[in-house]
């Protein structure tokens, strides 16, 4: 007798928490489930008064629950000690959602246990959620079973109890009306992605398996990923609405957006796995995945390995954005032997120039910023044409006299660099755009799709390249990225560009990373600042969530640099575990002259450490430290970030732009807010916020304890 055994998410999360022993013998119970669960000794028998709930023996000690779907189909619910799995059945409620249609399992007990396991307040507040009538909980997705304990419920930390056990819908319903949104805004942003597009027939159990909001496994590899670590979830578990942004057809460019750890990079993988699979035969690398890191490029090309297999490389071209732009020129013009230099060698040139010049109405940062976002991102090749384009985002007015005078400069330093055979990634990008432009109609289109993640982080030129490299039509491209990670100094709007997104955006709300107590310190650091959505419009992170709990970060301050790492090491040794277990810790430094003293620190100390490079972490098992940028992309189970002291974050230099140049003062606040999010939620488990001397103002006045 054969049937099928699938593994029912949120199960996994208690499974991970096992004995290795018992994780090891879950896969080969498995096995010989599905070969004969009334064979190998497993006990295979129906619980008492219970018609669809069964138990089998997984070892000596450990009983599988397994929920009987059809005659030959069973999910495995839980894996729990052989005694309590027959005691007290009325602890279990299973059913099919009436709203999203998807199976859901519940143990009551459990539940009750992990709402209670806080510390009552000394004064009993009200309800949490005594204005809701069960009739608009229901009416939202909540789980039944739920209510007389949800009505309950009277602080945050009794709510993260329950929601650790609960559902997916109901957990997300109810976090979302605590973090403030009304019933029609969770009826809008959260159950209607989710919600059934038929009639439920909730008796009708193998509809329900069917339905994307029954989220399972499917073969043995799937549950081996799963049992290898949550690391490897986000092979198996597609989350209902990012499923469908991932299998969606689309009139054009859309956009996924969302906070750090929503599964962004999860839904550009998956849906370049999509594209792929719809591809006519051929063996064409039609779809091009990108992205602005070389590092995360590297990253992305491991992770899509993973998901899809070798053959898929076969069809995908996997390259950061920048050396896609270098290929392109070297291809068309092979005699090109210029050397390539970052923005802040250029910066420094700039800043040669005009003091050679003795030039001090402008400054070289915004005369960089000038040319490579309004000339190089518009391939100007005129003042005529400086003088039409547009300047939006800039900040500092320039009438007809300026704009002549700031153009002549740009013409001066691009001679000095032709002079010296230099030229900045973003030229390459232009130059590669111009190309790509000519190139296109005698030649065909070099992609069918194109997927962008960190989309945030491409510069003007970036996408005039990716645009003239794709036919515009349906499917043709799909950008990842979120405004509040925005690290370099790209502002773009899309629409300008001809990527128009508008009516074909979607935004992720739920963190699978970071814990609740590390969002709530990360949204504070961005302050009260506004965030474009690149295309003209705004966007935030209302409703951005957690439902993973962990320790309040913590804030130390120091005296001295000295000081703080010797704070540094003390905390790195009070997370390495007794038993060796491996422990992944990141130390994140805003100058990269720090970078090379906390690796020696920690190394003279004992502490075995690595900077991270221009291509990522050098050694897997070290402590990594890098500055707050080399740390984009990356994800650690503990985060220390240091030296947040006051003119390091934000530099001192940026103060003086107060006043002369307000739009910039505030872009690079911004940037420097962004920095420090982007660091504090590579965090997984814990986070440890350091300074000497007056702590940075983006930090809390009085840091919780």
């Amino acid at each position: 007798m054969s049937v099928q055994l699938r593994l029912l998410d949120k199960a996994d999360k208690e499974i991970l928490k096992l004995p290795r022993a018992v994780k090891g013998a879950i896969y080969d119970f498995q096995r010989k489930f599905r070969e004969d669960p009334n064979s190998h000794g497993l006990q295979f028998k129906q619980l008492a008064g219970n018609s669809r709930l069964y138990s089998a023996r997984v070892t000596a000690d450990y009983r599988a629950l397994l929920l009987q779907v059809t005659g030959t189909e069973y999910l495995l619910v839980a894996v729990k000690p052989r005694g309590s799995v027959y005691e007290n059945l009325d602890r279990y409620a299973f059913g099919v959602n009436p709203v999203s249609g998807g199976i859901e399992f519940i143990d009551i007990v459990d539940t009750q246990d992990a709402a209670a396991r806080v510390t009552p307040p000394p004064v009993q507040p009200a309800p949490l959620f005594g204005a809701y009538s069960s009739e608009q909980l229901l009416g939202l997705g909540v789980a039944e079973p739920l209510l007389p304990l949800i009505a309950k419920i009277t602080t945050e930390d009794e709510l993260l109890g329950l929601t650790e056990y609960a559902p997916q819908l109901t957990a997300e319903v109810l976090l979302a009306l605590h973090d403030g949104l009304s019933p029609d805004e969770v009826l809008e942003q959260v159950t209607a992605p989710v919600r059934a597009d038929e009639p439920v027939d909730v008796a009708d159990y193998s509809a329900a398996l069917a339905r994307p909001t029954t989220l399972v496994t499917t073969d043995d590899t799937a549950l081996q990923a799963v049992l290898a670590g949550d690391f490897a979830r986000w092979q198996v578990f597609l989350h209902p609405l990012q499923r469908k942004i991932v299998e969606r057809s689309y009139n054009g460019p859309a956009r996924v957006s969302g906070g750090p750890g929503t599964g962004k990079t999860i839904v550009a993988l998956h849906r370049v796995k999509h594209l792929v699979d719809r591809l006519p035969p051929g063996d064409g690398k039609d779809v091009l995945f990108t992205t602005f890191n070389k590092s995360l490029a590297a990253d992305l090309r491991s992770r899509l390995l993973e998901l899809a297999g070798r053959e898929i490389l076969e069809r995908v071209e996997v390259i950061n954005i920048d050396s896609l732009a270098s290929k392109v020129v070297i291809e068309a013009e092979p005699g090109t032997r210029r050397h390539w230099m970052d923005d802040s060698r250029a910066v420094d040139l700039w800043r040669d120039m005009l003091l050679e010049l003795g030039e001090e109405r402008w400054d070289a940062r915004f005369l960089h910023d000038e040319w490579s976002q309004v000339a190089l991102g518009q391939a100007l090749s005129s003042r005529e044409e400086y003088f039409r384009a547009r300047r939006a985002g800039r900040g500092r007015t320039l009438n007809r006299v300026q704009r002549a005078a700031v153009w002549q400069l740009i013409e001066q330093f691009t001679k000095r660099l032709t002079e010296r055979n230099l030229w900045t990634f973003r030229q390459v990008a232009a130059r590669a755009a111009l190309i790509e432009k000519e190139r296109a109609p005698s030649e065909g289109y070099r992609y069918r799709h194109v997927v962008v993640d960190e989309a945030q982080d491409l510069s003007p030129a970036h996408w005039m390249l990716l645009r003239a490299m794709i036919a515009p039509g349906p499917d043709d491209m799909f950008l990842a990225g979120d405004p509040h990670q925005r690290i370099y100094d790209s502002y773009v709007s899309l629409g300008s560009l001809g990527i128009a997104i508008r009516g074909r955006s979607t935004r992720l709300t739920l963190s699978y990373r970071s814990t609740h107590e590390i969002l709530a310190v990360a949204e504070g650091l961005l302050g009260s600042e506004e965030w474009d959505d690149l295309d003209g419009g705004s966007d935030s992170l209302r409703g951005y969530r957690s439902v993973l709990r962990g320790p309040r970060p913590q804030f130390r301050a120091a005296s001295s640099w000295q000081e703080e790492l010797a704070g540094i090491f003390r905390q790195v040794k009070e997370w390495q575990p007794e038993d060796g277990t491996p422990v992944s810790v990141g130390v994140a430094v805003p100058e990269r002259r720090l970078m090379p003293e906390v690796e020696n620190y920690l190394k003279d100390h004992g502490v075995e450490a690595a900077q991270i490079g221009a291509d990522g972490p050098r050694k897997p098992d070290a402590v990594h430290v890098g500055t707050l940028h080399r740390f984009k992309g990356l994800e650690y189970q503990r985060m220390i970030v240091a030296g947040v002291s006051d003119g390091v974050i934000p530099a001192a230099r940026v103060e003086g732009l107060r006043d002369s140049d307000p739009l910039r003062y505030q872009r690079e606040i911004k940037q420097a807010r962004s920095l420090l999010f982007v660091a504090a939620t590579r965090a997984r488990d814990s986070l440890m916020i350091s300074w000497h001397g007056r702590p940075s103002r983006f930090l809390p006045t009085v840091p919780p304890a």
